[in-house]
């Protein structure tokens, strides 16, 4: 996923789980919503997220000695990370590393395990194929669990994400309880996600009931999806509810609804890779001491918090 030219929500450049690994095998999630009012940017972009919450980590001996002889040689975690918008992944505007839940979790969990981390930014159509060539030893992209995923990839569970829904200040749009709601309106979401194709299968049953179709509007980056809210091209955007949620809590004007289901989130590994349960027994840690509460607070993600890592967890908490 392409690096963003700047991390406010309203024009970053890709939301992590609207990112497509494969088009067959692994669609993930996105979102939209509009008035005619536009809403202006927030301001405060080079500040966001840049408190540290993972430089007092420390190795953990007992758990840095259960990985395999030769990570432990090397000394050095190799991820393949997608950066796209906040509070997942993203590229602060003055030039920073990138920053997001995904980049902290990661780095402490390497911090536990004594390791360093090298960070290659990646497509999520290449986030796959690097897993599988060993380019790097794990992935992360807010990729959510599936039965197909588990097929190719093991995961670690680390954190859950919904499938959210926001609008524009003015909307006279409350909450979305079930799809059906949406008929007759303009939703913006992610081209080639999960979103879209939910979205396509609810606007059948619209015109099936009698009722007007969704004017689905598709968009590459998350950069469109939010000026397309501003504009008032699209009603309601649809996609990852911990985006929307954060994106609120940044963003004057934008109003996050709800979600209407919970998936799990895994960092990926190679299916079998040995290094899964030492990122696990790593999360687990942190959990434990209070690492990943402070980096769920510093996100506003505390409602995507899960009580204990697990392996291959399945789609849903």
């Amino acid at each position: 996923m392409p690096s963003a030219a700047r991390p406010v929500l309203p024009t970053t450049r890709r939301a992590c789980l609207g990112t497509v690994l494969t088009a067959a095998l692994l669609p993930l999630l996105l979102t939209g919503c509009g008035a005619a009012r536009d809403v202006p940017e927030d301001a405060r972009a080079r500040q966001l997220g840049s408190q540290d919450v993972v430089s007092a980590v420390h190795e953990d001996a007992a758990l840095s000695a259960t990985l395999p002889v030769a990570f432990r040689k090397s000394g050095v975690l190799r991820v393949g990370s997608a950066i796209g918008v906040p509070p997942i992944a993203f590229s602060p505007e003055d030039g920073a590393p990138p920053r997001g839940v995904d980049i902290d979790v990661v780095d402490a969990v390497a911090r536990v395990l004594g390791l360093k981390v090298q960070r290659t930014h990646v497509s999520g159509a290449s986030l796959i194929t690097g897993l599988n060539a060993g380019r790097f030893q794990v992935g992360t992209a807010n990729l959510a669990v599936t039965e197909e995923r588990e097929q190719a990839l093991d995961f670690v569970l680390y954190l859950t994400d919904g499938s959210g829904f926001a609008v524009r200040d003015d909307s006279k749009l409350k909450q979305v309880k079930s799809l059906d709601q949406l008929c007759g309106l303009k939703v913006g979401t992610g081209t080639g996600t999960t979103f879209e194709a939910e979205l396509e299968s609810a606007s059948k049953d619209c015109v099936a009931d009698g009722g007007k179709s969704i004017g689905i509007s598709t968009y590459p980056d998350a950069a469109s999806h939010f000026l397309a809210l501003r504009q008032g091209r699209v009603d309601v955007l649809m996609t990852s509810s911990s985006v929307l949620r954060y994106a609120a809590t940044q963003q004057p004007g934008l109003r996050y609804l709800n979600e209407i289901e919970r998936k799990n989130v895994g960092l990926a590994v190679k299916k079998g890779s040995p290094l899964a349960g030492p990122l696990k027994n790593a999360v687990d840690h942190l959990i434990e001491d209070g690492t990943y509460d402070r980096i769920l607070k510093k996100w506003n993600l505390r409602a995507a918090a899960v009580p204990a890592a697990r392996i291959n967890p399945g789609p849903t908490p």
